[in-house]
């Protein structure tokens, strides 16, 4: 029987992008820095991104606090719809404005995001081989993030919609051997200071 560690997932949604999103905003930069100060004292091996301007910004701003951790780009990390729910799977009330939503997303990454989505499970969660525990940090998108919690939580394959994420929070899933996956942060923006905290939300849904 082969040896596994516990493996700390790290998953962190890109900083504030600008209005074309070919980028960070200042706030967006201001994040990420914010976020890499967060994480300088985990072992983080890997530090994974999404392949957008604005993913991949964020996790070159959070490496420069981190000190030579790698940085690897990675499709999985994209921007894209995990899973595409039938009517039948959704609550009756909600359904037509879950659906709704999902009609505004480009076909592209509708059609390509389930696939995209088992790769993201099969390179991100579960214990890893040997016997030491591997942190590894995803700086990502909202949907993946989701998508991966409810994962964690064995929730239905829709619930990832509903789990949002404000832009540079941290979530952390840990995987243990022999064990189901614990949720031990989720949407924390404890490093961010008042003004740089819920973007991405809309302001009725800040606390």
């Amino acid at each position: 029987m082969s040896v596994q560690a516990a493996r700390c997932l790290y998953l962190a949604r890109h900083g504030e992008a600008t209005a074309d999103e070919s980028g960070l905003s200042e706030d967006g930069r201001r994040q990420a820095g914010l976020l890499g100060e967060r994480l300088r004292g985990v072992p983080l091996a890997v530090v994974h991104h999404g392949p957008l301007a604005r993913a991949a910004e964020t996790a070159r701003l959070v490496g420069e606090r981190l000190g030579g951790v790698p940085l690897r780009c990675s499709a999985s990390a994209g921007d894209y719809v995990p899973h595409v729910p039938r009517r039948e799977e959704l609550p009756v009330e909600s359904a037509d404005a879950m659906l709704g939503h999902l009609e505004r997303v480009p076909a592209e990454e509708r059609e390509r995001g389930p696939g995209l989505a088992r790769e993201a499970l099969e390179l991100f969660t579960g214990p890893v081989a040997g016997d030491e525990p591997r942190h590894e940090l995803v700086v990502t998108h909202a949907f993946l993030i989701g998508w991966l919690v409810r994962a964690a939580l064995d929730a239905p394959e829709w619930r990832w919609m509903g789990l949002n994420h404000a832009h540079a929070a941290l979530t952390v899933i840990r995987y243990a051997p022999g064990r189901p996956p614990s949720v031990l942060l989720f949407n924390d923006t404890g490093h961010l200071p008042a003004e740089l905290r819920w973007t991405g939300f809309p302001p009725e849904l800040r606390v």
